[in-house]
């Protein structure tokens, strides 16, 4: 590790395509496992994880020490429960489609209890871990209902940030992961370290405007940790991405149907999240290489983004709960790893 470069990774949202980024970052563990010097986990070469909904349970996770491997696995072998059909589903897509207009579409408990226990499994302490015991420093995007702006989450690594520090990991991963009309924004509380009850009310998925949270791991690298551009060393992770296009130029009907029902795709929510991330991607390359890459052979700072372009046929909902649709959207990691993985290795740990 080059102890000149301050190294951040960075995980999009995606539901269940967070097993994307899980698989490929679990085979670049594999390869670390390798290592005589102890750094076999993403942790000990990062100093600072970002990552919203998906990415932010994974972010939290991979703090801890947990093997990208395991989180893995729990995605697999959960998504059945955890998007678990309502009795209300077998009724019909029309009363569903109704159901919708007033609740979301999946209870949190099941989630709620595999990261709450996943979290517990990897701390010494007999308490839930909380963002003030990340193992590396974490950077989570929310949106605050109760105040009405977006928010980060942060573990302390500048003398300001103690807002968070008491959070307990868990409910910061409910909080960022709690996607409108998919689950209810999270309410709880919570007792801080000098055992004061703190509310932490209508929390909701830091997708809505972070989907791809690589510019606040740059600009935290900036201003919180006081580097350079140049001193950046950058790893970003998506969940691949289907473009948004419609060619039906003789539509008439724009309505909530098309919007959120049609085909059983959410494409209001697709497309916000889509564009979103899409526009980060396109500042950060800006930053990276300049205008028209006109810096592209003498880059402003080191950088890589691992995503894919996905077909029909590769295309998963943030809610599909099939296995082995899964699985074999999770395998598109392997392909991107086999292309780019002793470049990302190289670059990034070692």
């Amino acid at each position: 590790m080059n102890n000149e470069k301050f190294k951040i990774l960075s995980i999009d949202g995606g539901g269940i395509k967070g097993v994307f980024p899980a698989y490929y970052l679990s085979l670049i563990e594999q390869e670390l496992a390798k290592r005589n010097d102890g750094k076999t986990k993403i942790k000990d070469h990062f100093q600072l994880i970002t990552g919203t909904s998906t990415g932010g349970i994974i972010a939290l996770a991979l703090s801890l020490g947990i093997p990208a491997q395991e989180i893995y696995e729990l995605y697999i072998e959960n998504a059945d429960k955890i998007f678990r059909k309502t009795k209300y589903s077998k009724l019909g897509k029309i009363y569903s489609f109704f159901r919708q207009i007033f609740w979301a579409t999946h209870k949190r408990e099941v989630l709620e209890d595999l990261v709450r226990n996943k979290f517990k499994e990897y701390f010494q302490g007999d308490d839930d871990p909380r963002l003030n015991d990340c193992l590396t420093h974490v950077a989570i995007p929310i949106y605050d209902m109760i105040k009405g702006n977006p928010s980060v989450l942060k573990s302390p690594y500048h003398p300001s940030f103690k807002r968070d520090l008491h959070i307990p990991a868990y409910k910061a991963a409910m909080a960022t992961s709690a996607a409108p009309t998919y689950f209810d924004p999270y309410s709880s509380e919570y007792l801080d370290l000098d055992g004061m009850h703190r509310p932490f009310n209508n929390k909701v998925d830091g997708g809505i405007m972070a989907n791809n949270p690589t510019l606040i791991g740059v600009i935290e690298g900036l201003k919180a940790f006081g580097k350079d551009l140049k001193d950046l060393e950058v790893l970003s992770i998506g969940t691949g991405y289907k473009k948004f296009t419609e060619g039906d130029s003789e539509r008439k009907k724009w309505g909530l149907y098309y919007w959120m029902v049609k085909n059983g795709r959410k494409r209001l929510i697709d497309l916000f999240m889509q564009s979103q991330s899409q526009l980060v991607e396109n500042y950060i390359s800006l930053l990276h290489q300049g205008i028209d890459k006109t810096e592209i052979d003498n880059p402003n700072f080191v950088y890589d983004r691992i995503n894919v372009i996905l077909c029909e046929d590769d295309y998963i909902e943030m809610d599909e709960k099939r296995p082995q649709r899964i699985k074999n959207f999770a395998e598109l990691a392997m392909v991107e790893f086999h292309e780019k993985g002793s470049h990302i290795l190289k670059s990034h740990f070692y």
